[in-house]
C-alpha cells in the first residue's frame, strides 16, 4: 500500500529523468489524485503509514522555529505525521541535496528531502531540471484558499514565481513586501526620499548614512533590481523585466539596466564607508539591521511587512523606526512557497504537511506569533476567516497597509537574477572599466547557454 500511494504521488516530469519510473496502475492511481478523485483520507492514511516528514527551510528566525515546534509539530501529530525539521541556513542548499540524490539514481522514496520553503531561483533551478513531482497545489482540499483564475489579477503571485510559472508544483505559504524603514529621530518626514533622486539628495547632505546588503544575497539583489525598474530608460518599470534572459538577450539586458547600475556606481562614495574610501556593504538583514539600530545608517531596507512592529516589539529597531514609501510604485512584492521534490521519501506526508500550512489556522498563528504576512488570499476566505486573519496583523508604523499595496512592484524574472548578480560583482564591487555591454555579454552566457 505505502509503495503504491508513494508512486501515486511521482509527477508525469519524472518521465524525462533518471528516476524510477512508476508502473502503469500507479500512474493511474496519480491520475486520479491530480484530477481530485482520490478521497483525501487515503492520502491521510498513507501519511500516518509514512509517519513523518522532512521539512527543509531556513531556520535563522527564532520566533519561526518556535512556532514550527509549538505548532506545526503539534498539529501534525495530531494527524499521525512526525514534524522533521531541518533548519538550513540557505535554501540552495536543501536544492542542491535533491539534485545530488538525484544524481545518485534515488528515486521517488529514496530522497532525503519532502518538501522546501523556498521561491525564486530554487524553484526556477528545480522546475528547470524536472525535479518537482507533480502539480499538487490545486489538488489540496485547502486550495479553496487561494485565487488560481488567470482573468484575476490578483492570482499573480500564485500562478508565478519570479516570472516562472508555478504551474502548481508549488503551494504559496508566505507573502511578503521589500520595505524600506526610516529613523525618525535621524530623518523627518520632510527629508525623506520617495525616489532615488532624493536619496542620492539626502546622502549627498547626510554622507555614509544608508548602506544595502551586498548581491549576492537576497536583499542586495531586491534593491539593485528596484533601482534597474526606477532608471529603466524606457519608463517601462518592471515590465520587461518579467521576461528571460533568452527573451531578452544580453544586448537588450544591457541597455535596460545600464542606467541603473551608473547610478549604483554614483552612489557607491556617499554610502556607508564611501566617505572615508572604504564602502562597506552590509552581509545580511542581521547586519543591516545592526547599524540601523545603532544609528550608523538613518534608513534601512528589506523584506517585511510587518518587520517594523516586531523588530520594535523585540529591539532589533529603536521606536522611532517607520516604514516609508520608497522607491514609490517599485517596491517588490513576492509569496513564498512550499514545493516537493521528485524524489521526496514521504510525499503524502509532504502534501499533509502542505495543506496544513495553507490553513486559515496555520496562517492566523504564523501571523500573530512570528508576523509572516499570510500567503493565503483574504478575499477566498470566509468573512469570520478574513476577519481573524485581519485582527492577526501586526500594526504599521507610517504608513497604511493601503499605501503599500499601492506602490507594489512584481519581482525580476528568476533567469535574470543570477545575471545581474555577475554584474554588480563585476561592475560595482571589482570596477571593472570594460564596456558595459561587454560584461553584462559574460554576465549573461551561462544563463543563456541552459536556456
Amino acid at each position: 500500500m505505502i509503495r503504491l500511494a508513494r508512486a501515486l504521488l511521482v509527477s508525469t516530469l519524472l518521465a524525462t529523468t533518471a528516476l524510477a519510473q512508476p508502473d502503469t496502475e500507479a500512474s493511474r492511481l496519480q491520475a486520479d489524485f491530480l484530477d481530485g478523485k482520490l478521497a483525501w483520507e487515503s492520502v491521510l492514511e498513507t501519511a500516518r503509514a509514512e509517519g513523518e516528514v522532512h521539512f527543509f527551510y531556513w531556520g535563522g528566525d527564532d520566533n519561526l522555529n518556535i512556532w514550527m515546534d509549538s505548532v506545526v509539530a503539534p498539529a501534525l501529530a495530531e494527524l499521525g505525521v512526525t514534524l522533521r525539521a531541518n533548519r538550513i541556513t540557505g535554501t540552495k542548499d536543501a536544492v542542491d541535496l535533491v539534485l545530488a540524490e538525484t544524481a545518485a539514481g534515488k528515486g521517488i522514496g529514496e530522497g532525503s528531502v519532502d518538501a522546501i520553503w523556498l521561491n525564486g531561483e530554487n524553484f526556477f533551478t528545480l522546475k528547470q531540471q524536472g525535479q518537482l513531482f507533480g502539480s499538487f497545489a490545486q489538488a489540496l482540499p485547502n486550495s479553496v484558499h487561494f485565487e488560481w483564475g488567470q482573468a484575476d489579477p490578483r492570482s499573480t503571485l500564485n500562478l508565478r514565481d519570479f516570472g516562472t510559472t508555478t504551474e502548481g508544483m508549488e503551494v504559496p505559504w508566505s507573502g511578503e513586501q521589500y520595505v524600506c524603514v526610516a529613523n525618525r529621530a535621524l530623518m523627518t518626514i520632510d527629508q525623506t526620499p520617495s525616489d532615488f533622486a532624493g536619496l542620492r539628495a539626502y546622502l549627498e547632505a547626510n554622507p555614509g548614512k544608508f548602506a544595502y546588503v551586498k548581491p549576492p544575497h537576497y536583499l542586495g539583489n531586491t534593491f539593485v533590481q528596484q533601482v534597474l525598474y526606477a532608471l529603466n530608460p524606457d519608463g517601462t518599470a518592471a515590465s520587461p523585466f518579467q521576461a528571460s534572459i533568452s527573451e531578452l538577450g544580453a544586448e537588450e539586458l544591457a541597455r535596460l539596466i545600464e542606467p541603473g547600475f551608473a547610478y549604483l556606481r554614483e552612489l557607491e562614495p556617499l554610502l556607508l564607508g564611501g566617505p572615508q574610501g572604504a564602502t562597506r556593504y552590509p552581509e545580511d538583514g542581521a547586519a543591516a539591521d545592526g547599524l540601523f539600530r545603532n544609528s550608523e545608517i538613518h534608513l534601512t531596507c528589506g523584506f517585511g511587512l510587518y518587520a517594523v512592529a516586531t523588530k520594535r516589539a523585540n529591539g532589533s529597531y529603536p521606536d522611532t523606526a517607520e516604514e516609508i514609501i520608497f522607491p514609490a510604485g517599485s517596491m517588490i512584492k513576492n509569496k513564498s512557497y512550499l514545493a516537493i521534490p521528485a524524489n521526496a521519501p514521504n510525499p503524502a506526508a509532504a502534501l499533509v504537511l502542505a495543506n496544513y500550512m495553507s490553513s486559515v489556522d496555520a496562517q492566523v498563528t504564523r501571523l500573530e506569533l512570528v508576523g509572516y504576512p499570510a500567503g493565503i488570499d483574504p478575499w477566498r476566505l470566509s468573512p469570520e476567516d478574513a476577519a481573524r486573519l485581519e485582527a492577526a496583523a501586526p500594526p504599521h508604523f507610517g504608513v497604511t497597509a493601503a499605501e503599500l499595496d499601492a506602490n507594489i512592484a512584481p519581482d525580476t524574472n528568476a533567469s535574470l537574477v543570477d545575471v545581474v548578480e555577475a554584474v554588480w560583482l563585476e561592475y560595482i564591487e571589482r570596477q571593472s572599466d570594460d564596456p558595459f555591454a561587454a560584461i553584462v555579454a559574460r554576465a549573461a552566457a551561462p544563463a543563456l547557454a541552459t536556456q
